[in-house]
C-alpha cells in the first residue's frame, strides 16, 4: 500500500481553473476544479464549495487514487452514457440535446427551486418528443416531499420512465415512495444517489429496500476501488455517474465503470459536454452514445487559459492543506501515513 502522497508535492502539482457552463447546472454558471498531477495521471478535487472537510476529503482520496495509485483492471473499454438535460424552459431542450449527438438515454433535472411539476412534464415531454425510443430517467435531487414525489412520478411516468433519481432527501421516505408507486401499478423504479454517497453507512439504502439501483459517484464515494466495494456489498444493479467533472474526473468514473462486472445502464457521464470549454484538447464526450475509455491529459494552454483569479486559486489552496490534513488523520484503506 502506497504512502499518503505529502502536502507539499500536491501543492507543487496543483493547478486551480474556472470552467465556464453552457448552461446553469446546480445553480452555476463555473465550475472551480483542482488539478492536481501525479506520476500515474491527473486526478481532480472538486467538491463543491459547500462540503466540509470532511466529506471533501474523499474527492481527495480520489483525486490521488487517480494520479498516484492508479485504476484496477478494466473488463471493457466502451462505456454507453445518457445524455443529461439540466432544468431548462421546455424550449431550450433540443439546443441541449443537439450537443450530445447520438442519444440513446437522457437524464433529466426536475423539481428545480423555484419550478414548477408544469414545468418539469414539459421538459420531459419535450425530451420524449425529440427522441421517441430513447430511455428516459428523471433526477430530483431530493427536492420533493413524499406526496409531491408520488404525485409526480405518477404524472411523468406516462412518457415510461427508465427509473427516477433520489426523488426525495431521506432512505425511509425513498422506500415509501417506492411502496407506494408499487401498490398503485406505477412502473417506475427508484434510484439512490445522495442516499448511497452522502450517508456515512452507504449500504443502508440497500439494507433498507429503499430502491431499485443505486448511483455510484467515484469522487464522493472515495475512489474507484471503494466504489467498486459497495456496489458489490449492495447487491443492486449500479449507474455510474459524475459530479460535473472536467475530462479529469470523467476518467475516473470511466475507470469504474469499465471495471464493474456488470453495466445495465448507460452511465451519467456525459456532463462535459455542459461545460463551455475542457482542459484538454481530447475531451471525453461521447461519439454515438458511448465513451471509449482513454486517458485525460490537461493542456498547458488551457489550463493558463481557465486558470482561476488568485483569491479563489488561494481559497482552494487553502482547501487542499486542510483536507490533507483530514485525511492524514484517518485511517484510509487505500494510502498509508507516515
Amino acid at each position: 500500500m502506497p504512502a499518503l502522497p505529502p502536502l507539499e508535492e500536491l501543492l507543487d502539482s496543483a493547478h486551480v481553473v474556472s470552467l465556464p457552463m453552457r448552461v446553469k447546472f446546480r445553480g452555476i454558471m463555473e465550475r472551480e476544479t483542482l488539478l492536481l498531477r501525479g506520476p500515474l495521471g491527473w486526478g481532480e478535487f472538486c467538491p463543491f464549495p459547500e462540503y466540509d472537510d470532511d466529506e471533501s476529503s474523499r474527492w481527495l482520496a480520489a483525486a490521488l487514487e487517480a494520479g498516484w495509485l492508479g485504476f484496477p483492471p478494466q473488463l471493457r473499454d466502451t462505456i454507453p452514457v445518457n445524455a443529461t438535460v439540466p432544468a431548462v424552459p421546455a424550449e431550450r431542450v433540443p439546443e441541449v440535446l443537439a450537443r450530445f449527438g447520438r442519444v440513446d438515454a437522457v437524464k433529466i433535472k426536475v423539481a428545480e427551486r423555484g419550478q414548477s411539476l408544469r414545468d418539469d412534464v414539459a421538459r420531459v415531454n419535450a425530451v420524449r418528443e425529440a427522441l421517441p425510443e430513447a430511455a428516459i430517467r428523471v433526477d430530483a435531487n431530493g427536492g420533493w416531499d413524499v406526496e409531491q414525489a408520488v404525485k409526480a412520478l405518477r404524472k411523468l411516468s406516462a412518457v415510461g420512465l427508465e427509473y427516477a433519481e433520489q426523488p426525495v432527501p431521506t432512505i425511509e421516505g425513498l422506500a415509501e415512495v417506492r411502496g407506494r408507486l408499487s401498490d398503485a401499478g406505477t412502473p417506475v423504479l427508484i434510484a439512490a444517489d445522495e442516499s448511497v454517497r452522502k450517508e456515512d453507512d452507504p449500504l443502508r439504502v440497500a439494507r433498507a429496500g429503499a430502491a431499485d439501483l443505486i448511483v455510484v459517484k467515484v469522487a464522493p464515494l472515495g475512489g474507484v476501488r471503494r466504489a467498486l466495494d459497495i456496489v458489490h456489498q449492495a447487491g443492486l444493479p449500479a449507474v455510474v455517474s459524475s459530479a460535473l467533472d472536467t475530462s479529469v474526473g470523467i476518467r475516473a468514473g470511466l475507470a469504474l465503470a469499465a471495471a464493474l462486472p456488470s453495466l445495465p445502464y448507460a452511465c451519467g457521464l456525459g456532463t462535459v459536454s455542459l461545460f463551455a470549454s475542457d482542459i484538454t484538447l481530447d475531451p471525453l464526450v461521447a461519439d454515438d452514445g458511448a465513451i471509449h475509455v482513454r486517458e485525460a491529459v490537461a493542456d498547458p494552454g488551457l489550463l493558463e487559459q481557465y486558470a482561476a483569479p488568485a483569491e479563489r486559486r488561494d481559497w482552494w489552496l487553502d482547501r487542499l492543506r486542510r483536507v490533507h490534513a483530514v485525511l492524514a488523520g484517518n485511517q484510509h484503506p487505500l494510502f498509508t501515513v507516515s
